[in-house]
Protein backbone atom coordinates (compact mmCIF):
# COMPACT_ATOMS: atom_id res chain seq x y z
CA UNK A 1 0.00 0.00 0.00
CA UNK A 2 1.24 3.46 -0.90
CA UNK A 3 1.68 5.87 2.01
CA UNK A 4 -1.41 8.05 2.33
CA UNK A 5 -1.80 11.08 4.57
CA UNK A 6 -5.21 12.41 5.56
CA UNK A 7 -4.93 16.19 5.60
CA UNK A 8 -7.17 19.19 6.13
CA UNK A 9 -7.24 21.49 3.12
CA UNK A 10 -7.63 25.20 3.72
CA UNK A 11 -9.05 27.36 0.93
CA UNK A 12 -5.64 28.05 -0.63
CA UNK A 13 -4.62 24.37 -0.63
CA UNK A 14 -8.02 23.34 -2.02
CA UNK A 15 -7.75 25.94 -4.79
CA UNK A 16 -4.31 24.64 -5.69
CA UNK A 17 -5.72 21.08 -5.78
CA UNK A 18 -8.85 21.82 -7.80
CA UNK A 19 -7.67 19.69 -10.74
CA UNK A 20 -7.21 16.69 -8.44
CA UNK A 21 -10.55 17.32 -6.71
CA UNK A 22 -12.29 17.55 -10.08
CA UNK A 23 -10.64 14.32 -11.25
CA UNK A 24 -11.78 12.47 -8.11
CA UNK A 25 -15.37 13.66 -8.51
CA UNK A 26 -15.39 12.93 -12.25
CA UNK A 27 -14.02 9.42 -11.66
CA UNK A 28 -16.65 8.68 -9.00
CA UNK A 29 -19.50 9.88 -11.22
CA UNK A 30 -18.12 7.89 -14.18
CA UNK A 31 -18.06 4.85 -11.87
CA UNK A 32 -21.76 5.26 -11.12
CA UNK A 33 -21.67 6.97 -7.72
CA UNK A 34 -24.79 8.88 -6.74
CA UNK A 35 -23.05 12.03 -5.53
CA UNK A 36 -25.25 14.76 -6.95
CA UNK A 37 -24.12 14.68 -10.58
CA UNK A 38 -25.28 13.03 -13.78
CA UNK A 39 -23.33 11.34 -16.61
CA UNK A 40 -23.79 14.45 -18.73
CA UNK A 41 -22.09 16.74 -16.18
CA UNK A 42 -18.58 17.74 -17.13
CA UNK A 43 -15.42 19.43 -15.92
CA UNK A 44 -17.00 22.90 -15.78
CA UNK A 45 -19.76 21.57 -13.47
CA UNK A 46 -17.25 19.86 -11.19
CA UNK A 47 -15.01 22.93 -11.14
CA UNK A 48 -17.97 25.15 -10.17
CA UNK A 49 -18.97 22.69 -7.45
CA UNK A 50 -15.48 22.67 -5.92
CA UNK A 51 -15.25 26.46 -6.06
CA UNK A 52 -18.48 26.62 -4.03
CA UNK A 53 -17.02 24.14 -1.53
CA UNK A 54 -13.84 26.23 -1.30
CA UNK A 55 -15.95 29.30 -0.53
CA UNK A 56 -17.52 27.31 2.32
CA UNK A 57 -14.06 26.32 3.54
CA UNK A 58 -12.93 29.96 3.44
CA UNK A 59 -16.07 30.97 5.34
CA UNK A 60 -15.57 28.34 8.05
CA UNK A 61 -18.73 26.36 7.26
CA UNK A 62 -16.97 23.38 5.65
CA UNK A 63 -13.92 21.37 6.64
CA UNK A 64 -12.42 19.74 3.55
CA UNK A 65 -10.28 16.64 4.06
CA UNK A 66 -8.04 15.05 1.49
CA UNK A 67 -6.28 11.71 1.17
CA UNK A 68 -2.90 12.53 -0.35
CA UNK A 69 -0.46 10.05 -1.88
CA UNK A 70 2.77 10.65 -3.76
CA UNK A 71 0.58 11.12 -6.87
CA UNK A 72 -1.57 13.87 -5.31
CA UNK A 73 -5.07 13.75 -3.89
CA UNK A 74 -6.85 10.43 -4.30
CA UNK A 75 -9.76 10.91 -1.91
CA UNK A 76 -11.78 13.55 -0.12
CA UNK A 77 -14.49 14.07 2.49
CA UNK A 78 -16.32 17.08 3.86
CA UNK A 79 -17.55 18.01 7.30
CA UNK A 80 -20.32 20.61 7.11
CA UNK A 81 -20.58 22.52 10.37
CA UNK A 82 -24.19 23.41 11.02
CA UNK A 83 -24.48 27.12 11.76
CA UNK A 84 -28.00 27.24 13.17
CA UNK A 85 -28.22 28.64 16.70
CA UNK A 86 -30.14 25.58 17.92
CA UNK A 87 -27.69 23.06 16.40
CA UNK A 88 -24.18 24.07 17.51
CA UNK A 89 -23.44 20.44 18.42
CA UNK A 90 -24.18 18.95 14.96
CA UNK A 91 -22.35 18.45 11.67
CA UNK A 92 -22.95 16.58 8.43
CA UNK A 93 -20.55 14.35 6.52
CA UNK A 94 -20.67 14.85 2.75
CA UNK A 95 -18.99 13.61 -0.42
CA UNK A 96 -16.72 10.85 0.90
CA UNK A 97 -15.03 10.13 -2.43
CA UNK A 98 -12.11 7.85 -3.29
CA UNK A 99 -10.64 7.66 -6.79
CA UNK A 100 -11.03 4.21 -8.36
CA UNK A 101 -7.23 3.79 -8.59
CA UNK A 102 -6.94 4.10 -4.80
CA UNK A 103 -9.88 2.05 -3.55
CA UNK A 104 -9.71 -0.96 -1.25
CA UNK A 105 -6.86 0.55 0.75
CA UNK A 106 -8.89 1.78 3.72
CA UNK A 107 -9.07 5.41 2.56
CA UNK A 108 -12.82 5.76 3.10
CA UNK A 109 -12.39 4.55 6.67
CA UNK A 110 -9.38 6.83 7.25
CA UNK A 111 -11.28 9.84 5.90
CA UNK A 112 -14.28 9.04 8.10
CA UNK A 113 -12.16 8.60 11.22
CA UNK A 114 -10.42 11.93 10.54
CA UNK A 115 -13.79 13.64 9.96
CA UNK A 116 -15.03 12.32 13.29
CA UNK A 117 -11.86 13.54 15.04
CA UNK A 118 -12.17 17.00 13.49
CA UNK A 119 -15.85 17.10 14.47
CA UNK A 120 -14.86 16.47 18.09
CA UNK A 121 -12.18 19.20 17.89
CA UNK A 122 -14.85 21.61 16.60
CA UNK A 123 -17.23 20.73 19.44
CA UNK A 124 -19.59 18.70 17.26
CA UNK A 125 -20.74 15.43 18.79
CA UNK A 126 -23.72 14.48 16.62
CA UNK A 127 -23.00 13.62 12.99
CA UNK A 128 -25.38 12.72 10.17
CA UNK A 129 -24.94 11.53 6.60
CA UNK A 130 -26.78 9.83 3.78
CA UNK A 131 -25.61 7.40 1.14
CA UNK A 132 -26.86 5.38 -1.83
CA UNK A 133 -28.91 2.50 -0.44
CA UNK A 134 -27.03 -0.07 -2.55
CA UNK A 135 -23.50 1.35 -2.29
CA UNK A 136 -20.49 -0.13 -0.52
CA UNK A 137 -20.30 2.93 1.74
CA UNK A 138 -23.37 1.69 3.60
CA UNK A 139 -21.38 -1.28 4.91
CA UNK A 140 -18.47 1.01 5.83
CA UNK A 141 -20.65 3.31 7.93
CA UNK A 142 -22.25 0.39 9.75
CA UNK A 143 -18.81 -1.10 10.47
CA UNK A 144 -17.67 2.26 11.90
CA UNK A 145 -20.52 2.30 14.40
CA UNK A 146 -22.97 4.59 12.63
CA UNK A 147 -26.66 3.98 13.31
CA UNK A 148 -28.87 3.42 10.28
CA UNK A 149 -32.13 5.35 10.45
CA UNK A 150 -33.78 4.13 7.27
CA UNK A 151 -34.02 4.58 3.54
CA UNK A 152 -36.07 7.05 1.56
CA UNK A 153 -36.90 5.43 -1.78
CA UNK A 154 -36.37 7.34 -5.02
CA UNK A 155 -34.55 10.09 -3.11
CA UNK A 156 -32.11 10.86 -5.91
CA UNK A 157 -30.94 9.74 -9.31
CA UNK A 158 -27.94 7.67 -10.24
CA UNK A 159 -25.67 9.24 -12.87
CA UNK A 160 -27.44 7.19 -15.56
CA UNK A 161 -30.87 8.55 -14.54
CA UNK A 162 -32.14 5.54 -12.59
CA UNK A 163 -33.75 6.23 -9.22
CA UNK A 164 -31.90 5.36 -6.06
CA UNK A 165 -32.91 5.44 -2.45
CA UNK A 166 -30.82 7.19 0.17
CA UNK A 167 -30.08 5.58 3.48
CA UNK A 168 -29.60 7.96 6.40
CA UNK A 169 -27.20 7.40 9.30
CA UNK A 170 -26.18 9.21 12.47
CA UNK A 171 -23.38 8.84 14.97
CA UNK A 172 -23.42 10.18 18.50
CA UNK A 173 -19.85 11.03 19.50
CA UNK A 174 -20.81 12.21 23.02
Amino acid sequence: MTAIAIIELDAAAASAAIADLTEILSDCVAGGASVGFMNWNGAADYDRYWRDVIAGVAGGQIVLLGARSADGLVGTAQLHLIGKPNQPHRAEIAKVLVHSRARRQGLGEALMRKAEAVAREKGRDLLVLDTDEAGAARRLYARLGWTELGTIPRYALMPDGAFCGSTFFYKDLA
